[in-house]
């Protein structure tokens, strides 16, 4: 059997890889030296501190590959989930990069005891491990803020609540919204601490901040607050009845979707309930079938 198409490939294969890795270990420069390159009055880069290695390589292969057809980051899942574009795409990266070898590797000790395989399988295989495993990281977080959008909607039917009570309090509108994301721990209201801390800071109305947040990160459910709290400042209305209506809605429709996800779990336990029995009875009947066909 000729080897040579399965030797350059892995060759290939083993190259890239090489300069993959010598371009991301290399060493950052030192930050005087930089610093005394900067020529007086020229832009400042300054780099976030908080980025771990894996971020800093993702981000350099972002910068050369995230134009590419199918390397897309989805920024807005990644942004909820608090987690970075660079460490998402490396994980694609090396998951593809997983798919690509294994198949040859695999097939490499049965090579070396004779077995006959075809040249362009391992290739083949690789090439569909590697695509499988390129949209796992996708599907997975799509899931996760699939799950994070969820909760964050439990979040503000409670939210809604502490606002109407806040306003009917005699709590001003800044000052109702502030108050009821105080109340709360949990990542939706820290969440919401610092988008009205933002436009505190930035000498904004807190209602824009919220709808920003809105876009941002595609919380749909968010932009009610802050409809219904503009129109309270703008217009003087009393919003106590439309809060607590909205929170009623709220939870009708989460309550809803959670029936209907209990529903849609339910079925898909049909079939293999049914195949169960299904193969239950042939165990059965399958001495007596032997039996009477042996006669």
């Amino acid at each position: 059997m000729n080897l040579t198409p399965i030797v350059v490939a892995g060759a290939m294969v083993g190259a890239g890889i090489t300069l993959v890795v010598r371009e991301l270990a290399r060493p950052q420069p030192a930050l005087g030296p930089a610093l005394e390159r900067t020529p007086a009055g020229g832009p400042l880069v300054v780099q976030e501190p908080d980025l771990d290695r894996d971020e800093v390589w993702g981000r350099w292969l972002l910068a050369r590959i995230g134009h590419l057809p199918g390397a897309g980051v989805p920024r807005k899942n990644l942004e909820l989930l608090g987690q970075g574009p660079g460490k998402f795409l490396l994980t694609k990266v090396a998951l593809a990069a997983l798919g690509l070898l294994v198949p040859v590797i695999a097939a490499t000790p049965w090579l070396l005891l004779g077995v006959s395989i075809p040249f362009y399988a391992p290739p083949a295989v690789g090439l569909l491990l590697a695509a499988l495993l390129w949209i796992i990281p996708d599907l997975s977080v799509r899931d996760q803020a699939k799950r994070a959008r969820e909760e964050f909607s439990h979040a503000i039917e409670a939210y809604l609540d502490l606002v109407a009570y806040k306003r009917a309090g005699d709590s001003g509108p800044t000052e109702a919204l502030e108050k009821a994301a105080a109340v709360g721990q949990g990542w939706p209201f820290q969440l919401l601490q610092q988008a009205l801390l933002r436009a505190r800071l930035d000498k904004i109305p807190p209602w824009e901040a919220l709808g920003g947040l809105t876009h941002e990160l595609d919380l749909p459910v968010l932009e009610d607050v802050a409809d219904i709290m503009r129109m309270s400042a703008n217009d003087g209305a009393a919003v106590y009845t439309t809060l607590r209506a909205r929170a009623a809605s709220l939870r009708t429709e989460l309550l809803e979707a959670q029936a209907a996800e209990a529903n849609a779990n339910s079925e898909k336990m049909t079939a293999p309930g049914a195949l169960m029995a299904v193969l239950v009875m042939f165990l059965l009947a399958f001495p007596a079938v032997v039996r009477i066909l042996t006669t």
